[in-house]
């Protein structure tokens, strides 16, 4: 790991982004992000995370008669226009974003699933969805191609990495990472029950452990006016890290627990990373962890 400063700690904020308070219009959806940077910036965070799908705000303002097998198109014509706005949100308030997840024309004539973390000197990462749901390979709704690789990049003395919801579920992607894991693991998500909700906080947690890194989720609530395919989202916001007694053996640096957003709630939370105290446990103060352990010397027989 080649890191040019060793930060003790690094503040975030996750938001819980309520689909049914993203605005009526381009403006005012942008009005709201500045709104939540301004909080977030207000709260010592460097970084605001928003989930999966933040997009499926913009379908507030789609055209009358739009069918669902072209809300993709829509979307990401949408998200071309907006991201620039919101980059110039991330300079104005100093705040770096990762603005959730949105359809992006994959040049090939379809859509992938893409995050984008928007940082304050100007760069801008993007992490494509590489394990795609059944609702993602709907030919008579939304319909993706699955992205093809885990971009590894350095913020404010930190490595990080974003995954996307399924994603987080994969053991194979957990192994794969393993070999330069990252300090902060970024996973926005969407998810319609507390069943999916379950899973993808559940796994976040065990990625924690598996990997001695942080792992920061977040997913929408509540459904966006105009919506077709998600009218119901639950979820929270949390920040996990390894089981250990110098992190308080839980593995839970914070948590929010899941909402549905109906009554109008948005989980918004601000934590620190313990950056320097998780260095410290991979450099070999950890109880147990065996580093980046690899089964490719075991083998499976039957009995």
């Amino acid at each position: 790991m080649n890191i040019s400063s060793s930060p003790e700690t690094f503040r975030l904020a996750l938001c819980a982004f309520n689909l049914g308070m993203g605005g009526r219009s381009r403006e005012a959806f942008l009005a709201g992000i500045s709104q939540r940077l301004a909080r977030a910036h207000a709260q010592g965070a460097e970084l605001l995370v928003l989930p999966e799908y933040l997009s499926e705000a913009f379908l507030a303002w789609k055209p009358k008669g739009l069918k669902p097998t072209a809300e993709l198109a829509f979307m990401a014509a949408e998200a071309e226009a907006l991201l620039p706005e919101m980059a110039a949100l991330v300079a104005e308030h100093g705040v770096s974003l990762v603005a959730g997840s949105v359809p992006w024309a994959d040049g090939k004539g379809g859509f992938v699933n893409r995050a984008v973390a928007m940082l304050p000197d100007g760069r801008s990462i993007a992490h494509d969805k590489l394990a795609l749901t059944p609702f993602e390979l709907d030919r008579e709704s939304w319909y993706l191609t699955p992205g093809d690789k885990v971009i590894r990049f350095e913020f404010a003395g930190l490595s990080m990495m974003m995954l996307i919801c399924l994603d987080i579920e994969m053991p194979a992607l957990s192994s794969l990472i393993a070999r330069d894991a990252p300090d902060l693991l970024i996973v926005p998500s969407m998810t319609s029950s507390l069943a999916g909700y379950h899973r993808v906080f559940g796994c976040a947690k065990a990625r924690a452990v598996e990997l001695m890194c942080s792992v920061a989720v977040c997913g929408v609530v509540g459904a966006a006016p105009g919506t077709t395919q998600n009218d119901s989202n639950v979820s929270g916001a949390a920040l996990y890290i390894p089981c250990e007694p110098a992190l308080g053996y839980r593995g839970v640096a914070a948590e929010m627990p899941p909402v549905d957003g109906t009554k109008g709630q948005e989980p918004f939370l601000v934590t620190d990373v313990p950056v320097a105290a998780i260095r410290a446990l991979r450099a070999g103060g950890a109880e147990v962890w065996p580093g980046a352990w690899s089964a490719e010397h075991v083998t499976l027989s039957s009995g």
